[in-house]
């Protein structure tokens, strides 16, 4: 089994480290590692092959051993997000993550039930996402921020990607080309009021397209368009 953990800090070849307590225990407690073996440490630069080479009950240090990969282009893709409620916001979080979002934002709109984002808890679940899915660097989660708030950030050289169940329009390769970051923006429960909408089709930024002719939840409308910006990418 290939293990992988998430290291924030610099890494370089033929160091050591002491993991921290929470790697610790996955490593002591439920991996039951042992000395001289091998597991893959991950950041921003890359990844590295590690070796235990001390370990304790509350004590772990290894070594990097050799880089085994190197940073592959960013994903261009953000996702913006209306706020839900705990475990629908927690599958977003995962699965936008394994499906390769550079960039989480959290949105409060009219119909928002949750006002606030735990975000040590949704960090640990994009880093452990991160992990299973074989990437390397984890989305940024950012700020809560009103919707209001976030339309006024982008201008002519982004777009945003409105999933809008009112529209007709399909997605095409042309709305994705030359552009960076595409910003998904998907609703809450309810959807948008209509002054959100207005507010929302005004901005020049703004590409309504549809997903579906259903009614989706905001968990599965997330996974719906993340995948097919990526479809159109890989086929761009």
């Amino acid at each position: 089994m290939n293990i992988r953990l998430y290291h924030p800090d610099s890494i370089l070849e033929n160091t050591t480290s002491l993991l921290n307590k929470e790697h610790t225990h996955y490593v002591v407690n439920v991996m039951r590692l042992k000395r001289g073996s091998t597991l893959n440490f991950f950041n921003k630069n890359g990844e590295w092959k590690s070796e235990i080479i001390f370990l304790d009950k509350d004590r772990v240090e290894v070594k990097f051993l050799e880089k085994i990969k190197e940073v592959n282009k960013l994903s261009k893709v953000e996702l913006a997000i209306c706020l839900v409620k705990k475990n629908p916001m927690e599958i977003i979080l995962q699965k936008a993550t394994e499906l390769g979002v550079s960039k989480i934002i959290p949105i409060i709109s009219d119909r928002t039930e949750v006002k606030e984002l735990n975000h040590d808890r949704a960090n640990k679940i994009v880093v452990e996402a991160t992990e299973q899915s074989n990437q390397l660097v984890p989305p940024e989660i950012t700020k809560v921020i009103k919707l209001k708030d976030f339309l006024k950030t982008f201008d002519r050289s982004s777009q945003i990607l409105f999933a809008d169940i009112k529209s007709n329009d399909n997605l095409k390769t042309e709305d994705l080309n030359d552009i960076n970051p595409l910003c998904i923006l998907i609703g809450p429960e309810g959807d948008f009021s209509p002054k959100e909408r207005e507010l929302i089709l005004e901005n020049s930024a703004v590409k309504p397209f549809t997903l579906s002719r259903n009614i989706l939840r905001s968990d599965t409308a997330v996974i719906s368009a993340i995948s097919l910006i990526n479809f159109i990418n890989n086929f761009n």
